[in-house]
């Protein structure tokens, strides 16, 4: 009841969203699509899919799940080895089914096993990333697909490469409709537009609808012509029956082919990863940061693959860009991406030829200013004065999924972040103050509370260079665990330090590994 009302309260701000993320979703379900080499009714079934079915279990209230463009190589050499689309949607089935496995084990647990650090150069890796993949589109370059968000492009060129290539086909008109698109989108965020009537107009909705009127204008207008090419290019069904022809069922006569069970358990996994990222990115960019139930969202997702696969779909998942859109259009509830889902429906149902005339230029303007607002210039400056801790796998997964892909750009910010917890548990497995380093008065070591066999040397290396006649106490009180090599050396440490003539005094080691934090907790209450 109390989320139905929260529902109402926030119709006027996710009906907008809604259209908006309908909007950016439709050509990326199409390019993914095209960039995995499955039939592109395959990616508008996935957004049909993610919005409608899965957004109905999730209990996310503002992640989008769809295509993914993480999984286009997979899918694409997963049809290849499997030999027909067919067979693979039954692993797309058979993905699903471990998915919801994968929630009920509680495995969404994983997603909080991210620094913060990591999902923030995530953000903004996929807001470069977005921002430089729209460039070409919005001078009608479009030689690349909406969705290959990859460093190298299905059409051979990268990233940055294909800036330069995209300077010999611009096509003019295309840019006209973007620089108006972004007057537009621009203008929308400044006071004198949000404190008048024409707020109730969503600006990237203007912006599109803009956009189909030029590019129906610039028809008798050779220089400016756009081609169908460089258009929103929906699959148009003569009839019902014909649009309902589209949709394919997965061939169960392959349930004994072993190749099957890999490719589910590859999409599985990965779909899981992907889905739990963009959790962790969403639940950040929620202004009420909600927290999502991440087993709950596993099995929204299984869900969602399996209805995916039974009807001729590509895998969905939980997707940052237009997670991100939804937010950024002002979503504040589960609404805005249902009916992102119901739109997707009926439009390429009753409208796809109205579809077909939007620009990519139109739609690569909105994706700028979103990629735009997410790479977020000053978090850069805020994040290097917080320290080269939390600056270093920030940087590193930016610049990881810009020069690769998101799950490698992740696991590079992942590994830097691990790297630099290790480096900082190995300099400091106890504290000493040197000030007490003197003859008269005894020299207390106080273990750290976790001490790894990593420590080893430097805490061998502290004891062997105790000045001989010390007293030392090593203080073991606040310790939680330590590793059994340490307490090795420091057993041999006692042994030999009546022959350096050195006293020892241990304190809390008859403690250690009792220790509950559930009894510290109950101390505060």
């Amino acid at each position: 009841m109390k989320e139905q009302q929260q529902i109402l309260n926030y119709l006027k701000s996710d009906i907008p969203s809604s259209i908006v993320v309908f909007l950016v979703a439709v050509p990326l379900c199409l390019g993914i699509a095209l960039a995995s080499g499955a039939p592109l009714f395959s990616g508008i079934i996935a957004g049909i899919v993610g919005g409608i079915i899965v957004t109905s279990i999730s209990g996310s209230q503002l992640g989008v799940s769809g295509p993914a463009a993480g999984l286009a190589v997979i899918v694409l050499n997963a049809i290849n080895e499997l030999g027909a689309f067919e067979t693979f949607l039954l692993a797309v089935v058979i993905a699903g089914v471990l998915q919801i496995f994968l929630g009920v084990l509680k495995a969404g647990v994983i997603g909080y096993y991210f620094p913060s650090s990591v999902i923030k150069g995530m953000l903004t890796g996929i807001g470069l990333i977005i921002f430089l993949k729209q460039i070409p589109h919005a001078v009608g370059y479009d030689a690349d697909p909406e969705g290959d968000f990859a460093f190298f492009q299905v059409d051979g060129h990268t990233t940055f490469s294909e800036l330069w290539y995209m300077t010999e086909s611009i096509t003019w008109g295309s840019v006209v409709i973007t620089l108006v698109s972004l007057i537009i989108l621009i203008s929308w965020e400044r006071p004198f537009i949000k404190n008048s009537f024409l707020k109730m107009v969503p600006g990237p909705l203007l912006a599109v609808a803009i956009g189909i009127i030029l590019n129906v204008w610039f028809d008798d207008i050779p220089v400016l012509d756009i081609t169908s090419e460089h258009l929103v290019a929906i699959p148009v069904a003569g009839s019902f029956g014909e649009f309902f022809n589209q949709f394919t069922l997965p061939d169960f006569n392959q349930l004994a082919n072993t190749q099957v069970y890999v490719v589910a358990f590859t999409i599985a996994v990965v779909a899981s990863l992907e889905t739990l990222l963009s959790v962790e990115a969403t639940d950040k960019l929620d202004p009420q940061k909600r927290v999502t139930p991440t087993n709950r969202e596993l099995v929204a997702q299984g869900v969602g693959n399996i209805v995916s696969g039974m009807i001729g779909g590509l895998p969905v998942t939980q997707v940052i860009v237009r997670s991100s859109a939804n937010i950024q259009s002002g979503g504040r509830t589960r609404l805005s991406a249902f009916l992102h889902g119901v739109l997707i429906l009926i439009c390429v149902m009753v409208i796809p030829k109205v579809l077909n005339l939007i620009p990519l230029s139109s739609l690569a303007a909105i994706l700028l200013v979103i990629g735009y607002k997410l790479i977020n210039p000053k978090q850069f400056k805020e994040l290097y004065k917080k320290g080269i801790n939390l600056f270093l796998p920030f940087i590193v997964t930016v610049l990881g999924i810009v020069f690769t892909d998101l799950l490698r750009g992740i696991g590079l910010g992942m590994a830097v972040g691990i790297i630099n917890i290790l480096w900082n548990n190995f300099k400091i497995p106890y504290h000493l103050d040197p000030e007490n380093i003197k003859l008269n008065n005894p020299l207390i070591i106080h273990l750290a509370e976790d001490v790894s066999f990593l420590n080893k040397a430097s805490i061998l290396r502290t004891l062997n260079k105790i000045p001989d006649g010390m007293e030392v106490i090593i203080d073991a009180s606040k310790n939680h665990s330590i590793h059994p090599d340490v307490l090795e050396i420091i057993d041999d440490f006692q042994e030999t330090a009546s022959k350096r003539n050195i006293k020892i005094s241990k304190i809390g080691f008859d403690k250690i590994g009792n220790y509950d934090p559930e009894d510290d907790f109950q101390k505060m209450f």
